[in-house]
């Protein structure tokens, strides 16, 4: 994998997450990961829409919505996850 290949974390936070039609769910708030393996598990949104919100999507002890981090398709400008893999 080439650097620029690679992203660091704190880039990807505050991105806007879309689904593939452009749908916004909300900013990328925080990640979850596995810390012996380092795979990335669930990203945590900030300031979800209220199409995010109707979704009833899967919550931490907090409250906060999880979107898992395999639904992940792209990023650039925007961080975009495919819908139907996390409904």
């Amino acid at each position: 994998m080439a650097d620029e290949d690679k992203k660091f974390s704190r880039e990807l936070l505050g991105k806007t997450v879309v689904s593939k039609s452009g749908k916004r769910f909300g900013e990328l708030g925080d990640i979850i990961f596995e810390t012996r393996s380092g795979e990335l598990i669930h990203m945590i949104l900030r300031n979800p829409t209220s199409y995010t919100e109707k979704l009833e999507l899967e919550k931490d002890k907090q409250g906060n919505i999880l979107i898992p981090f395999s639904a992940v398709i792209a990023v650039g400008d925007f961080v975009v996850v495919a819908e139907e893999d996390i409904i």
